[in-house]
């Protein structure tokens, strides 16, 4: 099969395509073929030799999230056939023209989705779901705010959060971007390079804060992120972008009996991924058949520019998901 692979470590130009053998698959897996692949900041620290994947996972092709056409399934799959359309969380090797999955971390593709669609939603619904309400616990009539509501992740928390009755805050870096998160859901989109997030979150809602930060960038937002929160509220934090090492005042978690709690997914076993799958498709997949929760695709690019991809994402000029087209490579 043909392949998009990481050469060594270093910039997008280090992503070539290759020839590779078609990956096996366990008695609990399935066979795709796969038709589209999203593209996540992951996949850029592991090209970088920052990220390694699971021991299970493709060391050289990276990729966390697929959409295409079941092509085998293992012998203890009951619920899967060949011929059926899915799109799935994987550990890696997602930029390729085949991948194996295990079954329970696939999903069906709606009907009305595309297979480009699909494929943009599985690693950054299985996060939101996994932080905002399996760990967050996230409530209706509760407000979220999220930074890098752009993002793939913050597109998806917008819809999400908002979909099951939460108010929803974001953080962007310019005001097209704040307003377009403001159209999918958000009630307030906050221009970081214009604005203290603190000051704003404070007069929006009468000084109390907010019930829970997802937060993408560490570092100095840390501590603006505590004195944000509401009594009792949580922090939940998913990436470090501007430095893991930060200053907390334990006296204000004390005083306002916050939660922080965060998490990474890639090295959950599968029966963890499973059950955030069944979740999903129980209460976010009805959303997407209605089409109150839409995906977000920015920008696809044929597989094989899979380099110029990367650049994208880096350069942070995206809104939404970038996807790895697969057709004809």
């Amino acid at each position: 099969m043909k392949a998009i692979v990481i050469t060594q470590p270093g910039g997008p130009e280090v992503l070539q395509l290759a020839e590779m053998p078609i990956p096996g698959f366990a008695s609990n897996e399935v066979l795709v073929k796969v038709k589209a692949a999203g593209i996540n900041r992951p996949d850029v620290s592991q090209r970088k030799g920052h990220y390694p994947p699971p021991v299970w996972a493709s060391p050289d092709i990276p990729g966390l999230e697929i959409a295409g056409v079941i092509e085998s399934v293992g012998s203890d799959v009951s619920r899967w056939k060949v011929g059926d359309k899915v799109c799935a969380l994987v550990s890696g090797g997602g930029y390729a023209e085949y991948c194996n999955v295990p079954d329970g971390q696939c999903l069906p593709i709606p009907d009305n989705l595309s297979f480009i669609e699909s494929a943009s939603l599985p690693e950054t619904f299985f996060t939101v779901w996994s932080n905002v309400f399996d760990r967050g616990k996230l409530q209706a009539g509760e407000s979220l705010l999220v930074h890098g509501g752009s993002s793939g992740i913050g597109v998806a928390a917008i819809q999400m959060a908002k979909a099951l009755g939460a108010t929803v805050y974001i953080t962007a870096g310019s005001n097209d971007k704040c307003r377009f998160c403001e159209n999918l859901g958000a009630s307030r989109g906050i221009n970081y390079k214009n604005e203290d997030f603190e000051e704003v979150i404070a007069q929006l809602t009468n000084s109390n804060g907010v019930d829970l930060i997802l937060d993408m960038i560490g570092g100095d937002y840390t501590p603006k992120n505590l004195r944000s929160l509401a009594n009792d509220g949580r922090l939940v934090p998913i990436n470090t972008m501007k430095g893991k090492d930060v200053a907390v005042d334990l006296s204000i978690v004390m005083r306002k009996r916050l939660s922080i709690t965060g998490s990474t997914l890639r090295n959950r076993d599968t029966a963890f991924k499973s059950v955030i799958a069944q979740k999903l498709e129980q209460f976010i997949w009805p959303f997407l058949i209605s089409g109150k929760i839409k995906p977000v695709v920015n920008v696809v690019f044929p597989a094989v520019k899979a380099a110029e991809a990367h650049a994208l994402m880096e350069s942070s000029g995206h809104i939404g998901k970038i996807v790895l087209d697969f057709a004809g490579i």
